[in-house]
């Protein structure tokens, strides 16, 4: 992560940790983040707007 951006391509980490989406429609990240607080900033296509989910699990 540089900036707060996912810069690298993780769609075979995703699918390995068994937590991959089932919906096309869904997205993932997988982070290592240290403890603490963080806030996420979601943004549509273009920039447009809806309603987002988001979920931090802890997978170790």
């Amino acid at each position: 992560i540089i900036g707060g951006i996912i810069t690298q391509d993780q769609v075979q980490d995703i699918q390995n940790s068994g937590h991959a989406p089932g919906d096309a429609s869904e997205s993932a990240i997988i982070a290592n983040l240290p403890p603490g607080n963080y806030t996420a900033i979601v943004r549509g296509v273009n920039n447009t707007t809806g309603v987002a989910l988001v979920e931090a699990y802890d997978l170790h």
